[in-house]
């Protein structure tokens, strides 16, 4: 499994992790990865040592409660065991295929946009457990929430802030300190279980990667004297900005994947480090802050930037020895030839390592018309040598006329299954309208990398 992390110079994780152990939290067999604890303990009002914020109680209105996204979440979910691929009998619409989560009712917490799937499959003795966190708006307000799932498919929500260990909702908003990094929006790019044989951790805790964006405008897009050849935004959003917005790489831990501590990094916003000096690929911002453990003592953080220079989107690494303190290693990998899916660059990346050794990542891919679809690259080692699978050919292109993703896909979150060749592609979508959901394709094996959007059990 990948890990990470990301933390200050003179705050120990331990301190935190000590804070956080407030929650109660079961030993566990090492062969499975743990589930949080149900009946967590109250909360330790602040940390000490270095500025800690705490998202304990999400700060919207009034809690609403839990709800059923659909009639098909709110049925009895099916068989975890059961296994999932394209059924060509399926009488599911053609525009919904792959569609398996969608914006919540109004006025819940995400009623407006929802996207940056952070999939994770957890397995115990008897059963295994689905977690996804996104990113949710309403009101061009952004925030982190929790879904569940015993399938990957059939998931349950919550249109509030998720108060208990068991419940779903909203679990984190943007920070309300003037000086912070995220007081803008939010988005979670990898959650990471890091325990004593991966960090100097007592016990095993998630950690929160995620994007943070303030205010700040960095670069006006509609500015004439821009030579930017297509169009975009930044952070996405379903209702265009027409900016980039300052962003930076933040860190979170929990005990049970719901409260969150935000851990002050080394930046004076709170950030875990910031962008490069003038002239450099990432001057401008650093957003999908994805980490992957690869062995001990080496953890990888990819992340993308607008290289202003070369006029398209880059993904570059990081490194750490504790997943606290980060060293950049310069870009691995920028736009494809002229004329390609990924001419204008690639962004978004998550990247994988295989059950065989080696590396894969997935991308969302920019065209030079601002097209988004969804790549494939793989390497031996994970750092600089990428290559391109299929020569270049896209993985996730966009649906039909009539498909609810009609306009772009991207944000994809690679999940491995328990074939060598079986996996499950998560993305966000958006339709021509502007709503948004989050995808899943599955792939058809044979070693060929291709992938199929899911359109329903085939028994």
């Amino acid at each position: 499994m990948e890990a990470s992390a990301a933390a200050t110079p003179t705050f120990q994780i331990q301190s935190a992790v000590n804070v956080l152990s407030s929650f109660s939290a079961r030993r566990r067999s090492p062969t499975f990865i743990p589930f949080p604890s149900p009946n967590p303990k109250p909360r330790h009002p602040l940390f000490h040592s270095r500025r800690c914020c705490c998202s304990t109680k999400p700060d919207v209105g009034s809690d609403t409660g839990n709800y059923a996204a659909s009639s098909a979440s709110s049925s009895p979910l099916s068989n975890s065991n059961t296994h999932l691929e394209p059924s060509p009998d399926s009488h599911t619409p053609s525009s919904s295929h792959g569609l398996v989560f969608h914006v919540g009712p109004t006025p819940s917490w995400d009623c407006l946009d929802i996207g940056s799937p952070v999939v994770k499959r957890y397995l115990s003795d008897d059963q295994e457990r689905w977690y996804l966190w996104y990113h949710g708006a309403t009101n061009a307000v952004d925030s982190i929430g929790l879904a569940i799932s015993s399938n990957g498919i059939h998931w349950e929500r919550g249109s509030g802030p998720a108060r208990s260990s068991s419940d779903m909702g909203q679990v984190m908003q943007c920070s309300r300190d003037w000086w912070a990094f995220d007081t803008y929006s939010i988005r979670p790019s990898e959650v990471l279980i890091m325990s004593s044989s991966k960090v100097r951790a007592a016990t095993a805790v998630y950690w929160l990667y995620y994007t943070g964006f303030s205010s700040e405008k960095v670069v006006q897009l509609s500015d004439a004297s821009l030579p930017l050849r297509f169009p975009i935004q930044n952070p996405e959003k379903s209702i265009p900005t027409h900016a980039f917005f300052r962003s930076l790489p933040g860190l979170a831990i929990s005990q049970d994947g719901r409260h969150w501590a935000r851990i002050e990094g080394e930046h004076h916003s709170g950030a875990l480090f910031d962008v490069g000096a003038d002239g450099d690929w990432d001057s401008l911002f650093i957003s999908s802050p994805q980490v992957v453990y690869h062995t001990l003592g080496d953890l990888r953080m990819y992340y993308h930037s607008f290289d202003m220079e070369c006029q398209c989107f880059t993904i570059g690494i990081a490194r750490s020895r504790d997943g606290i303190r980060w060293v950049k290693l310069g870009k691995i990998m920028g736009g494809g030839a002229v004329g390609s899916f990924d001419e204008a660059g690639v962004m978004n990346g998550h990247v994988v390592l295989k059950k065989d050794g080696g590396y894969v990542m997935a991308y969302e891919a920019v065209a030079a018309d601002g097209q988004r679809s969804i790549g494939l690259v793989e390497s031996p080692d994970g750092l600089k040598s990428w290559k391109r699978i299929h020569d270049g050919a896209v993985l996730l292109p966009l649906m039909e006329e009539d498909g609810w993703d009609n306009k772009g896909v991207g944000s994809p979150c690679l999940v491995p299954m328990d074939g060598d060749d079986e996996w499950r592609l998560y993305y966000r979508g958006m339709c021509k309208e502007g709503r948004t959901g989050i995808g899943m394709a599955v792939s058809e094996g044979g070693g060929t990398w291709s992938f199929k959007r899911w359109a329903g059990f085939h028994l």
